[in-house]
């Protein structure tokens, strides 16, 4: 199969991963934005590197006219047999990498449930959150869950849209002083964490951009100018499962986005008919439709990725 100048080598791709589909990318149809590289990033997640082939066709329609979603999806967040996530069984601190889609293809997102030095949960209260680029503010609404611990970010950088494992979370064993980081992590970025009351940060290795995900995921340090935008999640206390509802559309939009509502593609799940309107699961049953898998990217800290 062809897309362009050259035959996809899916054995380079299997070595190379995903830095090889984004020179492809570029050499069959152009430059890729931040954007349209997470859109890629997204896909491998959805789909995993095995099947990438299957992936192929987009790369020639990478710049296609962007669909818009008339609101915000209610998307039920489940696990890779298509069970729902429950919160109270989702590890705090986790050091690998968790990804979800929202609230469209290659929009990933972290799902973090935060925690102290000892890994006890911690609740995340609300906050206004500054954006530096404008001044302009905007209330995060804090966290979910049955110890309302549990936030969700953008997973791709506001400043030029690196994406993980370049952009990661640091959880308070690692962010301490002596911690076992693997990638550089400034001084300037642990002194502004500290500073802002911050015991864990996320961090992007490729420019140095900080947030903090105690505060709604203010920025620490820059280059970035803007926050990460968040996720509103849903805990239903009764099923102990979690959703994915809506986005703050006085924060900053997605990187390369014009809105959180307009994107490269839908979710595989979107059901255009109803929209993803609310709806509450049952505690036994699995959704067919309105969902969003979570997915690990890797765990930087023992050389995954």
């Amino acid at each position: 199969m062809r897309h362009g100048k050259e035959k996809f080598d899916q054995e380079k791709f299997m070595k190379a991963g995903r830095g090889y589909l984004y020179n492809y990318a570029e050499q069959n149809v152009g430059p890729l934005s931040p954007g349209r590289r997470a859109f890629l990033k997204g896909v491998l997640i959805g789909i995993g590197v095995v099947t990438v082939a299957s992936a192929l066709p987009l790369v020639s329609v990478l710049n296609p006219q962007e669909v818009t979603l008339k609101s915000f999806p209610w998307i039920v967040i489940v696990d890779s047999n298509g069970n729902p996530i429950k919160a109270s069984t989702f590890p705090v601190n986790e050091p690998t990498i968790m990804l979800f889609q929202y609230p469209m293809l290659g929009d990933i997102t972290f799902l973090l449930n935060m925690g102290d030095e000892n890994d006890k949960p911690v609740a995340i209260p609300p906050t206004k959150v500054t954006i530096p680029q404008n001044g302009a503010t905007y209330d995060f609404p804090g966290g979910v869950g049955p110890n309302k611990s549990i936030v969700a970010y953008s997973a791709i950088c506001q400043h030029l849209g690196c994406a993980p494992p370049e952009i990661h979370f640091y959880p308070p064993k690692y962010f301490s002083p002596g911690g076992n980081v693997p990638n550089f992590l400034p001084s300037s970025a642990y002194q502004a964490a500290v500073a802002a009351g911050a015991k864990s940060i996320i961090h992007c290795d490729c420019h140095g951009s900080t947030y903090d995900p105690w505060h709604g995921a203010a920025v620490v340090t820059g280059p970035t100018v803007r926050p990460l935008p968040y996720v509103q999640l849903y805990w239903d206390q009764d099923t102990d499962f979690l959703y994915a509802v809506s986005m703050n559309t006085k924060a900053p939009p997605i990187m390369d986005h014009t809105s959180d509502l307009e994107g490269a593609a839908y979710l595989d799940s979107y059901d255009s008919k109803t929209q993803c309107g609310k709806l509450i699961l049952g505690q036994n049953q699995k959704p067919s439709n309105c969902y969003t898998e979570l997915q690990s990217d890797g765990n930087t800290f023992s050389g995954g990725s």
